[in-house]
């Protein structure tokens, strides 16, 4: 196995793995922006469910948890490295036989498989593999026609803080695009300035992560928006297509002061930037609880629910 090192700067692992895979070699490497064509041709090929499964939230968030892919006969395997541990992140894409797949993540001592989507757990569970729920990274998907209107009595709330926003400020809507990105990296910094960044290191990942988004904006075929207070960014979010029917958003901020401003970036991306999907993901809650209060009051239409499966027990049969 090889030596695994440290760049300098960010954190990310660097090295490869490789181990015997159905008579060759599965390796193990970091993923590299020169992945890209690769990784989304298979994310068009076998579509998502899970949020982590797309390209920007594998590659922008690899100074947190360092992540290798492997071509595994006619799959790619996800690996992130994590406090010393190398856990396979969701499912393969493609297609790739249960028994296979434990071989080869027992082969580069691989402890669990997370983030694994509902039908897959229930194969290893029959095979006999320790699975259990992972309840924090459970996936909220809403219809997107719910936060676009916010109709009726369950979204009351939200639709006095949007009106509140906006009789209070002169808000407007602007598309993210390639000519406003530097005034959302301004934003970024100042909303960041107000918290002590240094201090918490969950939001020095999360600081790079969007700073690296930003940076990738138009080459990862992002969708965007923002909202102007006083001619100046005060809000945005990112997001991306999924699947065919699905959006997923990756960040939303908004500066303090502004009641209602998150509930209004939220509402207009839904109605503006994403009006071609039926579904909006919206990521996990991470078990924190003031963030899963909010998710739940919007009423998620469905769960996409995750499971950790161990890689320990029986081989399950080929």
């Amino acid at each position: 196995m090889a030596a695994e090192g440290a760049v300098a700067g960010r954190g990310v692992c660097v090295g490869r793995m490789a181990t015997s895979f159905g008579g060759g070699m599965a390796d193990f490497k970091p993923l590299e922006l020169s992945d890209k064509a690769k990784v989304m041709d298979y994310l068009r090929r076998f579509p998502p469910q899970i949020s982590e499964h797309t390209f920007t939230n594998l590659y922008v968030w690899r100074y947190h948890g360092p992540v290798r892919l492997a071509q595994v006969g006619e799959a790619l395997v996800f690996l992130e490295l994590k406090k010393g541990e190398r856990m396979a992140i969701g499912p393969p894409l493609g297609h790739v036989t249960p028994a296979a797949l434990l071989d080869l993540l027992r082969g580069v001592g691989v402890s669990s498989c997370q983030r694994l989507p509902d039908r897959m757990a229930e194969i290893w569970r029959q095979a006999g593999i320790r699975v259990m729920p992972d309840r924090d990274n459970f996936d909220y998907v809403y219809l997107r026609r719910d936060l676009a209107d916010l109709a009726g009595r369950r979204y009351h709330r939200q639709k006095n803080l949007v009106n509140r926003c906006l009789a209070a400020h002169d808000c407007e809507y602007a598309p993210m695009t390639s000519e406003c990105l530097n005034e959302v990296a301004d934003m970024v910094d100042r909303w960041f300035a107000e918290r002590e960044l240094d201090q918490t290191p969950g939001l020095s990942h999360e600081y790079w992560a969007l700073r690296e988004t930003l940076d990738h904006f138009v080459e990862f075929g992002l969708i965007g928006a923002a909202i102007r207070i006083r001619k100046r960014i005060e809000a945005f979010t990112i997001g991306e297509r999924l699947n065919e029917t699905t959006a997923v958003v990756h960040f939303e901020k908004a500066m303090g002061g502004y009641d209602g401003l998150y509930q209004l970036v939220n509402q207009w991306f839904c109605q503006h930037g994403l009006a071609e999907f039926e579904f909006v993901n919206r990521e996990q809650d991470l078990g924190m609880p003031g963030l899963r209060k909010a998710k739940e009051s919007y009423h998620p239409h469905h769960m996409v629910e995750k499971y950790i499966a161990w890689c320990e027990g029986e081989v399950p049969p080929r």
